[in-house]
């Protein structure tokens, strides 16, 4: 079969997890390869993925090698496949816009972003001639009017769309019909790990809600050590990324809780955790008799590896969608790998609704 073509935004941790996942599967079978949830999809396994062109702002990653560039300083995540072979991809140069963040100049280089002075590439142009078939978003929380600019650039391009970061375009009925109309399909938005805060947080609060637990407040915090954490330390940064987490979570319950009783966000950036990330979370409620109860659970994950476990699904499905003239929004997937998708569904649902997809039962 060939090949998925991909471009990618943004070759921080989570790309970089991604594409060494590429290369770490490729030689597997399906028997040994730990932590894929599935292996695969349509015919296409995960080492049928190949990045055709990259965009990246950084001095220190724009115009070298993607198999270079991902291990560029500010990344930190863990490195499970270091023998990547040169690609012979470089990195473009991107549009800046609101992706940089005015207080990520306050930090030292190892852990910030260090803006190149070379000339903004031609996106669409770029993806054109790479034959690019799918363009992933992995700007920085509160990049809105970048998300929207290579969102626009997509639909230019006539290249599927996957949202990984909380900017509500997938979501968006606006941004969706353009998408559609185009017959250019787009997963999104605000991807979720494999096992993170999020989806641990809504299984809990299904949980309660299946087992008649009524529950009266949640938190859930945040810590890490990554580029992301640091942006977000910009508190006007985050509307949409507490929306994205808080509605994921409330879309659950049985009854809503009032704003007061949900608190879900990142809490702080500590830069020795770096790539790793924990989660405090807490729900109280009542049970039997109203008599009270409450869980605390404390969460740690790698937190560029758990997302590109979602990712991979993301890409091959966006392919199927291709092959078959699927425009618009891919319900399914995105309720299955999104923390704000068009349409919430439990993710029991989500996940029958993906293998009715791949399996052509389901349109979308």
């Amino acid at each position: 079969m060939d090949k998925i073509k991909i471009a990618i935004i943004g070759l921080g941790n989570c790309a970089s997890s991604l594409i060494q996942g590429i290369y770490y599967y490729k030689d597997k079978q399906p028997e040994d390869a730990i932590g894929l949830m599935h292996w695969d999809i349509g015919g296409y396994n995960p080492g049928d993925i190949e990045v055709v062109a990259a965009f990246d702002i950084d001095k220190r990653k724009v115009g070298k090698d993607i198999n270079e560039a991902i291990f560029a300083k500010p990344n930190c995540t863990q490195v499970f496949c270091k023998d990547i072979p040169e690609t012979g991809v470089k990195v473009s140069m991107g549009k800046v816009l609101d992706g940089v963040a005015p207080h990520m100049e306050d930090y030292p280089d190892d852990y910030t972003f260090i803006v190149s002075d070379e000339e903004e590439s031609d996106v669409v142009q770029i993806l054109k001639d790479s034959k690019a078939e799918v363009l992933l978003n992995y700007l920085p929380v509160g990049s809105e009017k970048a998300a929207r600019f290579y969102a626009q650039c997509a639909l230019d391009a006539g290249v599927a769309y996957i949202n990984n970061m909380p900017v509500f375009i997938v979501s968006d009925n606006e941004w969706a019909s353009k998408f559609e109309e185009k017959g250019i399909p787009i997963v999104g938005d605000d991807i979720k790990a494999q096992i993170g805060a999020t989806i641990t947080h809504r299984t809990l609060a299904n949980l309660f809600k299946e087992r008649g637990v009524k529950l009266d407040r949640t938190y859930q915090l945040n810590t890490g050590g990554n580029t992301d954490f640091l942006n977000m330390l910009n508190r006007n940064r985050l509307d949409s990324k507490k929306e994205s987490k808080t509605e994921a979570v409330q879309s659950i319950l049985a009854e809503r809780l009032e704003p007061e009783n949900i608190h879900i966000g990142p809490s702080d950036y500590v830069n020795w955790q770096k790539d790793n990330k924990i989660c405090f979370l807490r729900m109280e409620g009542r049970t039997f008799g109203d008599v009270p109860m409450n869980i605390e659970l404390r969460l740690s994950v790698e937190d560029s590896p758990n997302s590109a476990g979602c990712v991979i699904d993301a890409i091959r499905c966006c392919k199927l969608a291709l092959e078959r003239g699927i425009g618009g929004q891919l319900t399914s997937i995105s309720a299955y790998t999104m923390k704000h998708p068009p349409e919430q569904f439990v993710d029991e649902k989500a996940y029958e609704m993906v293998n009715e997809f791949i399996e052509g039962k389901r349109e979308r």
